[in-house]
């Protein structure tokens, strides 16, 4: 059978007044035998002291032994008392006793219940005692017994317990009324903490289901250091961690369908040229035709430049850019870049300017920088490595007008074109975020700043 569901307050307040309960409920009992004992010690020493001082009177004034010396008994009738004789084997009889509460044969009936324990054969100046049961009332009583000088004869005295019984229960009652006080102030401190415990979780719970429902921004109080405080500080934390993360999600959503429009659009301006240069091939004019076909290996080009670079930002999307490292002098290489680009630009080196690198990516990147520093910028064109630190500087400026402000903090993204404010350009906007992607796989920078003109800076790490 399933267990109906309870509450975490209810939990709290359950546990607490079982604990402080439970608590009470030991202490009281200690209590209640601790005093129980102690004073049922004392009533045991008082009584027998009492027997033995009307033992000394007795036998002071009567004159135990000597004729007619239970006529001359003299003690009194609190407590109720009677002078015993046994024989081995035989009854017991009263020879003497106070006319007191208690009477002769519910004397001797208690008397007989316990005889083993009581006239058991011990020193004259020894006491024996047990508790018993008045027959006709059944009122408690302590029996004394204190033996006398003379041979098989015995004071016994009667204590009445009833009253002492009365105080131990009294006692009791007292003890049974403080723990049910006690267990009702701990099940309102239970509450109190229970409350004040749930506060927060609920706020929590509250915080979530807003969470949940989109609201990013929701936070919830952090108050103390106890283990609640340290969830509402993990909530949040994890609540910020989910809005940073739906936010990127968010861009990258955004970035993707830019993408893909800048991608449709990119593809359809090469195609539409090519589709309406095919209409001229069969043109009558060798001219026309030849123009047709230049025409269209120049877009077939461009379409296959793009093709390739929206590959290699696939591959590293996907993380399967592959890396070939060798060592590699800088130098040599950005002189190499140049040449194929055909930008003269003159190149300073300072320090050890060699770093285990792939080639071909790190090319890619120097060739990328010189070809911009010549379509957007102005000669001259200026690279300076620097060695002499713990990684290598790769430095390309130009003499331009620079980078645009507004165009700095989005430089590097996808398909960012700078058309708007530079000569007309046929890239594809994809150049710089590959130079960057390729950067960042070797564990280096690609950062860029205006200095007199567009200055493009590339730190790589000298191990692989």
């Amino acid at each position: 059978m399933k267990l109906p569901a309870v509450s975490l307050r209810t939990r709290i307040v359950a546990a607490i007044v079982g604990v402080t309960t439970t608590a009470t409920a030991v202490m009281a009992y200690s209590a209640y035998q601790v005093q129980a004992d102690e004073a049922l010690g004392r009533f045991a020493v008082s009584a027998v002291a009492s027997s033995g001082a009307d033992r000394q009177l007795l036998q002071e004034f009567s004159k135990v032994g000597t004729e007619g010396w239970l006529d001359r008994i003299r003690i009194g009738v609190d407590p109720d008392w009677a002078v015993v004789t046994e024989r081995p084997g035989g009854p017991l009889e009263v020879v003497r006793t106070a006319n007191g509460p208690i009477p002769v044969p519910d004397k001797l009936a208690m008397l007989g219940s316990v005889r083993a324990g009581l006239f058991e054969q011990r020193r004259p100046e020894q006491f024996g005692s047990a508790y018993a049961r008045v027959p006709g009332t059944g009122r408690k009583v302590f029996v004394v017994n204190a033996n006398l000088p003379i041979p098989g004869y015995h004071l016994v005295q009667f204590f009445d317990f009833s009253r002492f019984d009365d105080d131990l229960t009294e006692l009791r009652w007292q003890l049974v009324r403080t723990a049910l006080v006690v267990s009702v102030l701990g099940a309102g401190a239970a509450l109190l903490i229970g409350r004040r415990i749930r506060r927060p979780i609920k706020a929590l719970s509250a915080a979530a289901d807003e969470l949940g429902a989109g609201a990013l921004g929701t936070r919830v109080p952090v108050a103390g250091r106890d283990e609640v405080a340290a969830l509402a500080e993990s909530f949040n934390a994890m609540a910020a961690r989910l809005g940073a993360s739906i936010d990127e999600l968010h861009a990258k959503d955004r970035q993707q369908r830019r993408f893909v429009a800048d991608v449709a659009h990119d593809l359809r301006t090469p195609l539409a040229s090519m589709i309406a240069t095919v209409d001229t091939l069969d043109h009558a004019e060798p001219a026309t035709r030849t123009r047709a076909a230049e025409i269209l290996g120049t877009q077939a080009r461009r379409l296959a430049k793009l093709v390739e670079d929206l590959l290699e930002i696939a591959r590293f999307d996907a993380g399967k850019a592959d890396l070939r490292v060798a060592p590699v002098d800088l130098a040599d290489l950005v002189a190499d870049a140049a040449g194929v680009t055909g930008v003269e630009a003159a190149v300073t080196a300072a320090g050890d300017v060699t770093v285990v690198a792939d080639p071909r990516r790190v090319h890619t990147v120097v060739a990328n920088l010189l070809s911009n520093a010549l379509r957007h910028g102005t000669a001259p064109v200026t690279v300076t490595l620097d060695g002499t630190g713990d990684d290598v500087g790769v430095r390309v400026a130009d003499a331009g007008p620079g980078v645009p402000a507004d165009l700095l903090p989005v430089l590097f993204d996808r398909f960012t074109r700078g058309d708007h404010a530079r000569q007309a350009s046929d890239g594809s906007g994809l150049g710089l975020a590959i130079a960057r992607e390729n950067v960042l796989a070797h564990g280096g920078s690609l950062t860029a700043h205006n200095d007199g003109g567009a200055v493009f800076t590339v730190r790589l790490p000298r191990g692989s």
